[in-house]
């Protein structure tokens, strides 16, 4: 739940400055939305929008997508996260790739939120940093 109101225009913003690529399931495993289309590691064509999700997986990932989404179902589980290394625009990359169940106030399976996120930078921060220094 969101504290305040946003506009259209800000939280279509906001969604697209989020630091990590996100897609939303319905409880059917059809494709609802995501963001950000142009900078995503994993771009996807407007074709997909209501689609089952296994039509956005590779093969050799189908069988444990299809565990993480029913232990989901089942309220067995509530998260997954994985991370791979690949090239994103020729320059090795480690990504972080989360699934999460979305739920009603009585735990109703609503779908499910992905969220990739390059975290290459991430890994290689050391110390600190205040704000502005």
């Amino acid at each position: 739940m969101v504290v305040g109101k946003l506009s259209d225009a800000v939280l279509s913003a906001l969604l697209d400055t989020l630091p990590v690529e996100f897609s939303i399931t319905d409880e059917h495993d059809k494709v609802l939305a995501w963001n950000r289309h142009e900078t995503r590691v994993f771009r996807r064509s407007a074709n997909v929008l209501g689609r089952d999700v296994r039509a956005c997986h590779p093969k050799q990932s189908l069988d444990k997508v299809e565990r993480i989404l029913s232990e989901m179902k089942a309220g067995t589980r509530e998260k997954a996260e994985f991370w791979i290394d690949l090239k994103v625009d020729g320059a090795p990359e480690k990504v972080l790739i989360q699934y999460f169940a979305l739920r009603d106030g009585a735990g109703k399976f609503l779908g499910c939120l992905e969220c990739s996120q390059k975290i290459s930078h991430i890994q290689g921060l050391s110390g600190q940093q205040r704000l502005l220094d």
